[in-house]
């Protein structure tokens, strides 16, 4: 089934807001069976929506589209639809009825403007939308489909994956089915080769993709239903799991985050952070998980020198080495430890900025991480800027969490030793 999304407003086109919504639809077509042919961004003009409409239900099987569906004067999806499909748009009751029950559970009037979201065409359906005012539209006609949904993103979702998506999995031939593999500090060729006695394999099909955290093995198969697709990928997951080994860490929209708590849980260990130049993101991206309560007892970020002092890093130590090296790193990771009286401390001190520190370029990292008054240490010199150097340094320090837990050690410019008190 050929498919286009079409993306409607002007705010997009301006770069005020980001087109996720597209990107949300095309990562989830090719497990309906759907092929994306073309994506379109149109601002609210009449005419050019118009003209996309147009080209889009000629060309395409299916039509989804996201936006313009609000109740203000420049908001014309509705309309515009009724044009290029030559049918007149009438107020449906049922939907005015929705919409004022709406407004009165918030104990408001409606404005007048909402009735024309009660609109509809012979040839649609309404799509309920019980977190806006919007419903959405199932336009069928000519053996073509147009499925019209609202643009704010929390919408779409919640009606994509509760109304569109079982309908159109109903009316599949057959059904992508996908599993990812996700591996840490392996490169692209290094799991292509590992993986090498599996890429012949047609159905299910692998394909290997360099992610934020880390390289991904996506295995895919196409069958008549989703049971038929889930054997297929069986043996060949099995396998593959076998190949990667340990550097396996997790599958689907699992994250490294997550694979690291459900490891501290199991064990019943707790963990601390003493952060200096990621700034919090590696806190953030620990209590990004639901139920980090249970492991991490807390972040520290001490970016000023004055403030890692006063956390317990001993004075002598910054003097003698700096504040961007080993031994700094170290004394932050038993400091948070002890401070926070957690089973094992991380300690991160580096250079996230574009100029050199203490003699150190930039995306110079030094990581520590204190358990039992032993330490195990990692350094590495990575930039691309200071919002991509703080991005890697969070995977790598929850990659090496990861090691500990498991036993398997540190692998980046790492030794092991007594922990440092002066």
């Amino acid at each position: 089934m050929r498919a286009e999304i079409v993306s409607i407003g002007t705010e997009i086109l301006l770069g005020e807001i980001t087109d996720t919504n597209a990107a949300f639809i095309a990562g989830r077509l090719p497990a309906l069976g759907i092929d994306l042919h073309y994506v379109t961004q149109v601002g609210d003009n009449g005419g050019r929506l118009r003209e996309v409409l147009a080209r889009a239900w000629e060309r395409s099987e299916v039509v989804f589209t996201t936006g313009g569906l609000g109740p203000t004067e420049d908001d014309i999806t509705r309309e515009t639809v009724a044009l290029v499909l030559g049918e007149v748009l009438h107020e449906d009751p049922g939907q005015e009825r929705i919409l004022r029950s709406f407004w009165r559970g918030r104990d408001r009037p409606m404005p007048r403007r909402n009735l024309k979201q009660a609109q509809l065409i012979p040839s649609a359906r309404a799509i309920p939308n019980p977190r806006g005012t919007a419903p959405g539209w199932w336009v069928e006609r000519d053996g073509r489909a147009m499925v019209v949904m609202p643009g704010p993103p929390a919408e779409m979702t919640r009606m994509w994956e509760h109304e569109v998506a079982p309908e159109l999995e109903r009316r599949a031939r057959a059904v992508l089915v996908s599993r990812t593999l996700k591996t840490t500090e392996l490169g692209e060729s290094a799991v292509d080769e590992l993986l090498s006695p599996l890429l012949g394999s047609r159905n299910p099909s692998i394909g290997i993709y360099h992610r934020p955290d880390g390289v991904h093995a996506r295995l895919a198969a196409k069958a008549p239903t989703r049971e038929e697709a889930k054997a297929l990928i069986a043996p060949v997951e099995a396998e593959a799991r076998r190949l990667l080994g340990s550097n396996l860490w997790g599958v689907d929209d699992e994250s490294l985050a997550a694979a690291v708590g459900r490891l501290l849980r199991e064990r019943g260990l707790t963990l601390a952070v003493m952060e200096s130049a990621t700034g919090g993101a590696v806190s953030d991206a620990i209590t990004d998980v639901a139920g980090s309560s249970d492991y991490f007892v807390g972040g520290l970020v001490t970016y000023a020198t004055a403030v890692k002092l006063q956390m317990g890093v001993s004075p002598e130590i910054v003097e003698r080495h700096g504040v961007i090296s080993r031994e700094t790193a170290e004394a932050m990771a038993g400091a948070a430890r002890l401070a926070l009286r957690a089973d094992i401390g991380v300690g991160i001190t580096g250079v996230a900025g574009e100029s050199a520190v203490e003699g150190q370029p930039p995306g110079t990292m030094h990581i520590a991480l204190s358990r039992d008054g032993e330490i195990e240490y990692a350094h590495w010199r990575y930039y691309q800027g200071r919002v991509a150097t703080k991005r890697r340094v969070q995977q790598h320090v929850l990659s090496m969490l990861r090691r500990h837990l498991l036993g398997l050690g540190t692998t980046i410019d790492s030794r092991v030793s007594g922990e440092r008190r002066a």
